[in-house]
């Protein structure tokens, strides 16, 4: 099977403002189902990825294999990095945790405030700041939140936790 280069016309409706709102339709639609809607994410997500596949082969034109081989490609390039954060923050976790290192950092924390808050802040500004700069795209998100609640404790909430990752 060969494939042939498509060429992407950029005003296939005939006035700029019209394809233009043709192809913001899906990212308006998974905003919408999420924010006001308040669908959960993999279903918005999902309709979202249906939505941008219709307007691509029908408005666009787009061919249906390459459409489909797009969208796959998509998904690759989002789940990798990801997967590939998570992997790595498990072997972290659990080489800190079977060499005991976890206990003197959840110590150290816990010896510079009682307050959990600040504790929460501390791990946000320090450890955050640290595993952006080594790995970049976000990764304290995901890491300092759950290294938050381990070493706080199970009274936090999602909120917080939440909170902590984004700062």
């Amino acid at each position: 099977m060969t494939w042939t280069p498509w060429i992407q016309v950029y005003d296939p409706l005939g006035h700029a403002w019209l394809s233009t709102a043709a192809a913001a339709f899906p990212i308006v639609l998974l905003l919408v189902a999420l924010g006001v809607l308040e669908w959960r994410a993999h279903v918005a997500a999902f309709a979202g990825l249906l939505s941008a596949l219709a307007v691509s082969t029908i408005v666009y034109g787009m061919p249906v294999p390459t459409a489909a081989a797009t969208a796959i490609y998509g998904a690759a390039y989002g789940f990798l990095p990801i997967g590939w954060i998570i992997l790595n923050a498990v072997f972290l976790y659990n080489l800190t945790v079977h060499t005991g290192q976890f206990e003197i950092v959840k110590a150290s924390v816990g010896r510079l405030s009682s307050d959990r808050r600040i504790q929460a802040l501390l791990v946000a500004f320090s450890f955050g700041a640290f595993i952006e700069g080594a790995s970049g795209f976000g990764t304290p998100v995901a890491i300092c939140s759950a290294h938050s609640a381990v070493t706080t404790g199970p009274s936090r909430t999602p909120s917080t936790s939440n909170f902590t990752g984004s700062w």
